[in-house]
């Protein structure tokens, strides 16, 4: 099956790594197809037209995700303005009623990872010194999250956290509990969009 993703970051972005990683994981019969676009400003602006060529493409279903941190240049943080923004290009490219669905990542993706403290704490232990992350029961509600997990790396292993490398390893680090990840809303909206039949 066929899935098309669009996200904000660049074509090795830890959006992307991690959402793929996460829905096969979910789904293993997905095939994802990617399109990254670059910044939040392209993908309010241009995310009608790449779903439209994703559906003709033959995917399935359409996943826009971007993450509500930071703001869009110019603009407070706002998920109602920025979701009116994707719908406006959606509806610009004639995409009204069909399987596209949204999810704007509150706060951003780290929010997910810290909703697992046992792969957090996995990925930075090594045999000769044990790392406990603390739980965190709202992870979404967590103000910056990439800040928290700069945190975790420089106090374990005095290592510079890079998304775009180390947020796909916490996430393989050991199976994967859906429960937890479910601490955070937005994660239970992505899971929800790629379960649900459409028509």
């Amino acid at each position: 099956m066929k899935v098309g993703f669009i996200f904000e970051c660049g074509p090795q972005g830890a959006d992307k790594q991690v959402c793929e990683f996460l829905a096969r994981e979910i789904r293993p019969e997905i095939t994802p197809v990617s399109r990254t676009l670059d910044n939040k400003p392209r993908l309010l602006q241009e995310c009608g037209l790449v779903a439209a060529n994703l559906l003709d493409d033959g995917c399935e279903r359409i996943l826009i995700i971007w993450d509500l941190r930071p703001a869009w240049p110019g603009k407070k943080t706002c998920r109602k303005v920025e979701r009116n923004a994707v719908l406006d290009s959606l509806a610009k490219s004639g995409i009204v009623g069909k399987s596209v669905f949204l999810v704007c990542v509150e706060q951003e993706l780290e929010s997910w990872l810290l909703a697992d403290e046992a792969k957090i704490s996995a990925y930075l232990s090594t045999d000769a010194h044990a790392y406990s992350a603390k739980r965190v029961r709202s992870p979404d509600r967590v103000p910056n999250p990439k800040s928290v997990m700069m945190n975790h790396f420089k106090g374990a292993r005095n290592w510079r956290y890079e998304d775009r490398t180390h947020a796909v390893k916490v996430m393989q680090s050991g199976n994967v509990d859906l429960k937890k990840l479910r601490r955070s809303p937005t994660f239970s909206r992505f899971e929800t969009k790629l379960l649900v039949a459409v028509p």
